[in-house]
């Protein structure tokens, strides 16, 4: 199973600017679905419609055996939305508290990248050729989600920053990443991995911003109406990818992880 082809191409996408975009949209998006599924629908139906969608997403993906665009966002969309319903149940439901939860995920997080090299000896994005390869890939898309969720609601809630604080902190932040690799020298796997698991926090706060009640710090836009502007942005940048694969790539953080 994990036998390499000869010129195999990555079964997923290339870190370009277009593909932070929509990861950032992604991650707005889980949230605000999230978020809105729980308030029209009981909160054990919302969870478990959100736990077969990400199971659903993932297998189609996973049995294309080549990168889809369409195919590759959606499962990252579903990963958001049950992403951010398994992160509240960890703290809502079983009472951790976000520094406890954070940190576990970082542990859980981190035994997947660990597991993932011994087994591979490699972290790159341009080597998921192999369906192995790509378990290990999905497993620590799901652990970013988790850790990033984690971590955004320690500081927006736990901290007390509130969303907007938040927001501005996190964009300070992901410039971190991006940063380190043209100036001081982080290796690209690792300002990858550390910008993917920025972008969480980021759209979510963002999501959590324009969706909550003004009372509660946000703007009052409604977790619904932001689900829904956020779902036709993907659809857009998705569409750019399918139909413009030709674009130019702006230098930076990209295609050398």
């Amino acid at each position: 199973m994990a036998t390499r082809t000869a010129g195999a191409r990555s079964r997923v996408p290339d870190p370009s600017p277009l593909f932070w975009m929509t990861k950032a949209a992604s991650t707005a998006l889980g949230e605000a679905v999230s978020d809105f599924s729980i308030h029209v629908l009981p909160p054990v139906v919302a969870v478990l419609l959100g736990f077969a969608a990400f199971v659903a997403a993932l297998l189609f993906q996973l049995t294309r055996g080549r990168y889809l665009p369409g195919v590759y966002w959606l499962a990252v969309a579903m990963v958001g939305v049950f992403g951010t319903m398994a992160a509240d149940v960890a703290h809502v439901v079983i009472g951790l508290p976000y520094a406890v939860s954070a940190l576990v995920y970082g542990v859980a997080l981190a035994a997947v990248f660990f597991a993932w090299w011994r087994v591979e000896r490699t972290l790159s994005v341009h080597a998921i050729t192999t369906t192995r390869r790509e378990i290990f890939y999905w497993a620590a898309v799901v652990g970013t989600f988790a850790l990033g969720t984690a971590v955004g609601d320690l500081l927006a809630v736990g901290l007390g920053l509130g969303y907007l604080g938040s927001v501005l902190v996190f964009a300070v932040l992901i410039a971190i990443p991006a940063l380190g690799y043209r100036f001081l020298k982080f290796g690209p796997v690792f300002a990858f991995w550390f910008a993917y698991v920025l972008t969480r926090p980021l759209g979510a706060s963002v999501a959590d911003w324009l969706g909550k009640p003004v009372a509660e710090g946000g703007a009052g836009v409604g977790s619904g109406w932001v689900a829904a502007g956020f779902a036709l942005v993907m659809v857009a940048f998705v569409l750019v990818e399918r139909f413009a694969p030709a674009r130019e790539r702006a230098p930076g953080l990209v295609g050398e992880v």
